[in-house]
């Protein structure tokens, strides 16, 4: 709820409320102890009805007129007027005070409530501009909590000055004239308070055009009622609103009644007379409603929760109940606090319901007219309890009245909302594990409108989620075998559920056009079974049928949080990861009304779409890097964390403690930006983390590189300290790699000097540290990262194609990524990785690094991922079952004889990414090692995955299928990612299965270039809200989302005016000259004929066979623009550290052979 306080205005806004509500209540308790104190019995009873009854008729009288000031005239500037009229009439009480005017001040109590009455449909109408819709019922919440303790406050602080002012003198036989005489001080109080609502007022922010549409009152139809019956006419039309009204009118009433009623009952029969004592206890249904207005407002964040209003209401018929038959003042006010706070639990959602529910331009008349019929309500309450008292009916038994209409009042309310009470007692379950989140609330149409809700289906318990969100009752459709079952079918009538059979649907869509066609709300979910997967699945197109034709709104919705949980189809310990023992969060997004035309294709693409908005809120809870590993090592699972090929097993709290040595070191080096010339291994990640939890940022240099573009990108980091290990540098100096000219004038840490360094007494009380301190104190203690959008590393891109380029990657970006891949993985309890991949790239540093310690899962180490035989003894000796490579290094493992398949035996997922996937390479790997290839896609840019193929499964109870992989596709985007196929030039989306460049969204694109703001921004674009990253690939997707990757755009050849592919060109040329086992790359150079010319360069030595490779082509029926002009044979293809082809060498390379200046 505190969120609403960072609204501009909303401050100003809750004090106007406040102060308002305090002076209108403090000059009715004056008048209503100076009653008390002069009159007792049934007199005492009438004349204090009559007060409430003359504070009420106002709102009565006027309620054409403020209601159409309210829609007429600009809400803060009527609440600005009422303000400044308050303060006239505050100085009018006090003189009447002064002059002991006491039939004056009785009077002004009528004027006090004018003010009121114009001010209150302004009021309530300026929340809904001021909060949105979509915060109504915290906004009520606010203003209902302001009010409570305004009231509170009056009533301690008058009560008490009152009696204090009175304490010294005999009142028994004083007459009202002189007590207010000796209490008229008080007055000032008053007068300063409406001169502080004046202020604020005038701090309103206008958040509508001052002046509506220009229409004058008509003052002939107010005086015959004819406005009256309009506005009446208006709310009668709404059934929601025509009921909230009636449940209000029906609380207030009650409350009206017995307020008048108690302090005589409490003087007659409790034997009380202190009026500070019995305004105290009458006080604690302030409280009460206080604190229900909280809760309520806490149960209903984003969205109206109407399930507590018949909780509220038979919690009121309880507390009245009681009331008349408690013996002492205390248990009084304890059953004052349940009456309140029950009527807070069922006026804040009635109130957000009439808001909710109104029209914009009757807002005004609607919420006089509420006040109309409460008051009306409450004066005929008032008028009955006057003519009762008359006719000698003693306060027990007016209480005792109050109970029955209470009972009436609730069993009204559970009639009309059964499945609402349902819903919240299971929300209230739910919610001792589940926070619920409603992101796009204002999206779901109001009463009357037709809704089809469309979204993923995770979890048994999407249903209970979608309902909870959604203020208007949902039929859901079912599967018939679920539906019949005995113990569920009642249960499941009750909430109208909708049966459907697979085959046999026609009925049931019928029956769902029928509901929309009638106004209802209808959910449907189009993968039509719970994914198995946690990525969406193909949607049916069924829902189109049902959607034809009917006038209503297709609302897609996104679900996020219960992938993971016990009621998902997870692995075991995708769940343990998720089983924090603290509430789980659960989002669900809903997006903008699409028209019932809207196919399968489009629906799922906005899902997609709002992925991205529950997912950036979801990281909104994660933790930095740092404490996320803390918190991994403290929790986790199984015997051991972290290996080497050639080492021995590190378990979670020595690694930990093994970062924290290295951490004490690490905050010792100077500069913020740390590089790090590391393998991968143990120590890479130790290091890694360690500089991470220093508050440093990490910056993994690719030693692979030119030593100009590692001197570059020293440089553009600012690095003036390097971490490394003595051993690497002495081995890649074997390897010919002389990194002398980096390590000149920054200071260099060994890590083999950090720990011969570290004594064996630190070692022990840093490791019993670990084991003593719960995780949460190990963070405070340790863990140095500011915000989730520090940047946590720097990533130089590959340069494939050029020069590299610094990439920020955020602590969010990074945390986003790694959830999003753990997820899709869906990681088993016996999952083992085996990292290869170079810590330079984002590839190796997120996935194969972070992921596994961030989330428990066990890593296997090896620095060379060309090593076949070690990365099979790796996957053999500790039974891996995860395997990340390129296609270049799986191509090695697959020619590799010494490399055995029985070594791979325990791999159940193997992903290939940072380059494409070539089919000869994917089905020379699944022939010899029988496992199938999963293609993933994204770049640096992108933390770096922003799609992948994962394994199909097999439903043994419905026999279908769940696709997850299409080969030759890079799979779906992750959940809280997007692609959108679009123009290159004007970036308009382009239809499905048109193939243009590939913009990628979602809570893992970077936060930017190192110091180039200007690249950044032509490469990122935001769209709809959302920050797009354009990939500079050209790729297209198909219905079911799968996106197939054509070629990179600065990959094609312009031959005379026709773009050709290289990718193409080098498939051919596989395909036709048979060069299965041989690295090739076809590049473009300038060509003075045609603009470019093709050259294609292959491995090796030239066989005998292919003599004449363009002729082979030529006769194979390949098209002349995709023969290259020039074939030349070369000893090596140049690839980067990764294992990516070097295209920009590539280039260098044929230029130099052909002489050809570029």
């Amino acid at each position: 709820m505190l969120s609403l306080l960072k609204i501009r205005g909303f401050l100003a806004f809750v004090a106007v409320a406040f102060i308002n509500a305090f002076v209108d209540l403090g000059h009715k308790i004056i008048v209503q102890n100076t009653l008390f104190k002069s009159y007792d019995g049934p007199e005492q009873v009438i004349l204090t009805a009559i007060v409430n009854g003359l504070i009420l008729l106002p709102f009565i009288l006027l309620l054409s007129p403020a209601g159409f000031i309210s829609d007429r005239f600009a809400k803060p500037a009527v609440m600005r007027w009422s303000a400044r009229l308050a303060v006239l009439i505050t100085l009018m009480i006090t003189l009447s005070y002064y002059q002991g005017w006491f039939e004056v001040a009785f009077a002004m109590t009528f004027v006090l409530a004018v003010q009121s009455a114009i001010y209150s449909p302004a009021k309530y109408g300026y929340i809904r501009d001021l909060v949105g819709t979509d915060n109504l019922s915290e906004g009520n919440g606010w203003v209902q909590s302001a009010t409570m303790v305004a009231i509170l406050s009056g009533i301690v602080a008058f009560s008490l000055m009152f009696e204090s002012m009175l304490s010294a003198t005999d009142v028994s036989a004083m007459a009202p004239s002189l007590i207010l005489q000796q209490i008229a001080p008080l007055g000032w109080l008053l007068v300063i308070g409406a001169v502080v609502e004046a202020i604020f007022a005038q701090r309103l922010p206008e958040l509508a055009p001052a002046h509506q549409e220009k229409v004058s009152f008509d003052w002939q139809a107010y005086r015959k009622a004819g406005l009256l019956r309009g506005n009446l006419r208006v709310i009668w039309k709404r059934r929601p609103i025509r009921q909230s009204i009636f449940g209000l009118a029906v609380f207030w009433t009650i409350s009206q009644v017995m307020l008048a009623v108690f302090p005589s009952f409490a003087e007659s029969t409790l034997g009380e007379s202190n009026t500070f004592v019995i305004q105290g206890a009458m006080a604690l249904a302030g409280v009460g409603i206080m604190v229900g207005s909280m809760l309520a407002g806490r149960l209903s964040r984003h969205h109206i929760n109407t399930g507590l209003i018949p909780l509220g209401a038979i919690g009121v018929a309880l507390g009245l109940f009681w009331l008349p038959q408690i013996p002492s003042l205390f248990w009084s006010a304890a059953d004052f606090f349940l009456i309140g706070l029950s009527g807070a639990l069922m006026t804040i959602p009635l109130n957000a319901l009439i808001q909710f529910h109104a029209p914009d331009d009757k807002l005004g008349k609607v919420l006089a007219g509420n006040n109309f019929i409460q008051n009306i309500a409450m004066i005929t309450g008032l008028l009955l309890t006057v003519v009762f008292s008359m006719l000698s009916l003693n306060e027990t038994w007016l209480l005792y009245g109050l109970v029955g209409i209470a009972v009436i009042g609730a069993v009204q309310a559970i009639r009309t909302l059964p499945e609402a009470m349902i819903r919240v007692i299971v929300a209230w379950v739910m919610k001792r594990k589940y926070n619920l989140q409603v992101l796009g609330f204002e999206h779901i149409p109001p009463e009357g409108k037709g809704a089809l809700l469309l979204g993923n289906h995770i979890s048994w318990l999407d249903w209970a989620m979608i309902q909870m969100a959604c203020p208007r009752h949902i039929h859901f459709v079912m599967e018939r075998s679920i539906y019949e079952r005995w113990y569920l079918k009642w249960f499941l009538d009750l909430f109208g559920v909708i049966p459907i059979a697979g085959g046999k649907s026609r009925q049931a869509l019928e029956r769902v056009n029928e509901l929309l066609r009638g106004g209802a709300v209808v959910c449907l979910f189009p993968e039509g079974a719970i994914s198995q997967t946690g990525q969406l699945g193909e949607f049916k197109r069924g829902f189109e049928r049902a959607a034809a034709d009917s006038g209503a709104e297709i609302i897609p919705f996104y679900l996020r949080g219960l992938w993971g949980s016990r009621f998902s189809r997870s692995g075991t310990r995708l769940q343990a990861n998720t089983a924090t023992g603290i509430k789980r969060d659960v989002i669900v997004a809903f997006g903008e009304p699409l028209g019932c035309s809207a196919d399968a294709a489009t629906v799922k693409q906005h899902v997609f779409e709002l992925s991205i908005t529950a997912w950036e809120r979801y990281t909104d809870s994660l933790p930095c890097l740092d404490a996320a590993f803390i918190r991994a090592m403290k929790s986790a699972s199984g015997d051991w964390a972290i290996a080497d090929v050639e080492g021995d097993p590190v378990g979670h709290h020595r690694l930990l403690t093994a970062v924290l040595l290295f951490r004490k070191r690490m905050r010792r080096l100077s500069g913020q930006n740390i590089g790090l010339l590391l393998p991968t291994s143990s120590g890479g990640a130790i290091a890694n983390l360690a500089v991470l939890m220093a508050g440093k940022t990490v910056v993994n240099l690719n030693y692979t590189a030119s030593p100009e573009a590692l001197t570059s990108a020293a440089k553009q980091a600012q690095i003036a300290s390097i971490v490394t290990s003595r051993l690497f540098i002495t081995r890649l100096k074997a390897r010919g790699i002389d990194l002398s000219g980096l390590l000149e004038g920054v200071d260099i840490l060994y890590l083999e000097d950090v720990r011969d360094a570290i004594g064996q007494f630190e070692r022990l009380s840093t490791l019993l540290v670990v084991k003593a301190l719960p995780s949460i104190v190990l963070q405070a203690l340790y863990c140095r990262s500011a915000h989730l959008d520090d940047t946590a590393a720097i990533l130089f891109s590959s340069g494939s194609e050029g020069a590299p380029k610094g990439v920020m990657l955020s602590h969010r970006n990074m945390m986003a990524n790694l959830k999003q891949i753990s997820d899709v993985l869906n990681m088993q309890e016996d999952d083992t990785i085996m990292a290869s991949l170079p810590l330079f790239h984002a590839f190796g540093l997120t996935v194969t690094c972070y992921l596994p310690l961030i989330e428990g899962v066990p890593v296997v180490c090896h620095p060379d991922p060309t090593d076949a035989l070690a990365i099979g003894k790796g996957v053999a000796r500790y039974r891996a079952t995860v395997l990340c490579a390129t296609a270049t290094f799986l191509r090695l493992y697959t020619k590799n004889r010494k490399l055995v398949p029985m070594m791979f035996s325990s791999l159940r997922i193997v992903v290939a990414g940072a380059e494409k996937l070539q089919a000869d390479i994917r089905e020379q790997f699944e022939q010899r090692f029988r496992l199938p290839v999963l293609e993933g896609y994204g770049c640096t840019e992108t933390t770096p995955v922003a799609s992948v193929n994962i394994p199909d499964f097999l439903n043994t109870q419905w026999w279908t299928v769940q696709t997850g992989n299409k080969p030759g596709t890079v799979g779906m985007a992750l959940p809280g990612t997007m692609f959108r196929i679009v123009d290159p030039t004007t970036l308009e989306r382009l239809p499905t299965g048109e193939a243009g460049l590939v913009l990628i969204g979602g809570t893992q694109i970077m936060k930017g270039y190192l110091d180039n703001p200007k690249k950044t921004a032509e490469v990122i674009t935001e769209i709809d809200g959302v920050r797009w990253y354009k990939s500079g690939d050209k790729g297209w997707l198909d219905e079911d989302g799968f996106l197939t990757i054509v070629d990179r755009y600065s990959r094609f050849a312009k031959l005379g005016g026709e773009m050709v592919s290289l990718s193409e060109v080098e498939s051919c040329a596989r395909s036709v000259l048979s060069l299965d086992d041989r690295p090739l790359v076809a590049v473009n150079l300038p060509d003075s004929k045609k603009g470019e010319k093709i050259i294609l360069l292959i491995e090796g030595e030239e066989p005998e066979e292919l003599q004449d490779p363009r002729r082979m082509l030529l006769d194979k029926g390949i098209p002349p623009l995709i023969i290259p002009a020039n074939v030349c044979w070369v000893e090596q293809i140049p690839v980067l550290g990764s294992g990516k082809t070097d295209f920009g060498a590539s280039k260098q390379l044929a230029s130099s052979l052909l002489d050809v200046q570029v």
